[in-house]
């Protein structure tokens, strides 16, 4: 019997999942024997649904139009204005939140509370309300791998250590594709201001650089984390250091972009400071899990000898030290990118399947 998928988003990490999908089907139904089925995809207009598990061809098609700059829209058989969740069948279907949009979480908090499995590369509904992080992951009733590290066994491996009775004491990570990449133009000689606006150029930074620099997205991904080893924490207990003076946090990317050079001489100086002591600048999170934990998150000097001081270009790191592993246990690779991220996102869907397709 088919497994139904509903994917909600179909930009760039949408899009290669759906290849990736597409490209695997025939291998995962004989390696396995679970049949993937898209019963709807959903972009931010409209969602595409015939009633029926949609046929590859169709499936297809309605890739084939998105990669083309269409909406959903354009298909025949798409509905403007409905919601996904009304689409929800009977049996137990696994939707996929691939975007980056807020207030998610009640729908799909409903969805797993009628039966329904989740999986998410959006980080925002794991970051609400701490009730419905709970809700959300009870019973591993949704899985998120592409939340923190991409494509990287980030919290497969976190899992694994509290599952088999580990005790996790710090976490420190360089979870920033961009931060990774402007920190490697420092230590090659670049000005800050140069780094960033290469970085925004060839489209590695959001739309707006600060949502980068100012450590957000890493603290989301950290209060997941944290979450993830039973800290009932919110954003606010994972403070962020902006690599930007507040003066700069208002006003237009190209007011921003501007006044760039003003952050140079303050980083340059403390670029110097750390290789003075043979050291590198990287920004790291840091999560002390002991009896009282804390947070950083924050730009900092670390010794050549550190794992996170070898880190280069746009990968990322996760250091777990544990009672087991006092020396860290290491993952590190890719951390970003659409092909990657997809393929988190579909080794977490056939996890499900499996799961969904074996007799209780």
């Amino acid at each position: 019997m088919p497994i139904p998928l509903i994917q909600i988003g179909c930009g760039g990490v949408g899009q290669a999942l759906i290849q990736q999908l597409l490209s695997q089907h025939a291998a995962l139904a004989q390696r396995y024997g679970i049949d993937l089925a898209y019963h709807a995809l959903a972009d931010s207009r409209a969602v595409y649904s015939t009633g029926a598990p949609l046929t590859l061809e169709q499936v297809q098609a309605a890739l084939h139009a998105r990669q083309q700059g269409q909406s959903l829209a354009t298909l025949a058989g798409a509905q403007v204005g409905l919601h996904w969740r009304e689409l929800l069948p009977v049996s137990p279907a696994i939707i996929i939140d691939v975007t980056a949009t807020d207030g998610m979480h009640p729908a799909l908090v409903q969805a797993v509370q009628q039966g329904h499995r989740v999986v998410l590369a959006n980080k925002k509904p794991l970051t609400a309300d701490y009730a419905s992080f709970t809700a959300l992951t009870a019973h591993g009733a949704t899985r998120y791998e592409a939340t923190v590290g991409a494509g990287l066994p980030t919290i497969h491996t976190l899992q694994s250590l509290l599952d088999t009775g580990d005790t996790v004491q710090r976490i420190e990570a360089c979870m920033s594709g961009t931060l990774g990449f402007l920190c490697t133009a420092l230590d090659d000689g670049q000005s800050l201001s140069a780094a960033v606006l290469t970085a925004y150029q060839q489209g590695y930074t959001e739309p707006d650089p600060r949502d980068d620099l100012s450590g957000t997205d890493v603290a989301r991904k950290a209060l997941i984390l944290a979450r993830s080893c039973g800290l009932a924490w919110t954003l606010d207990d994972v403070p962020s250091e902006p690599l930007f003076s507040p003066e700069l946090a208002h006003g237009s990317v190209a007011a921003f972009l501007q006044r760039l050079p003003e952050l140079d001489a303050g980083i340059a100086a403390r670029l110097a400071a750390a290789q003075s002591r043979n050291a590198v600048l990287r920004y790291v999170a840091t999560l002390e899990l002991g009896p009282q934990p804390s947070a950083s998150i924050a730009l900092r000097e670390l010794p050549l000898s550190h794992p996170l001081a070898a880190l280069r270009g746009t990968d990322n790191l996760i250091a777990y030290t544990t009672a087991r592993y006092p020396a860290p246990l290491v993952v590190r690779g890719a951390g970003a990118g659409p092909a990657v991220t997809a393929a988190g996102v579909l080794t977490d869907v056939i996890a499900t399947a499996r799961e969904l397709a074996t007799p209780e």
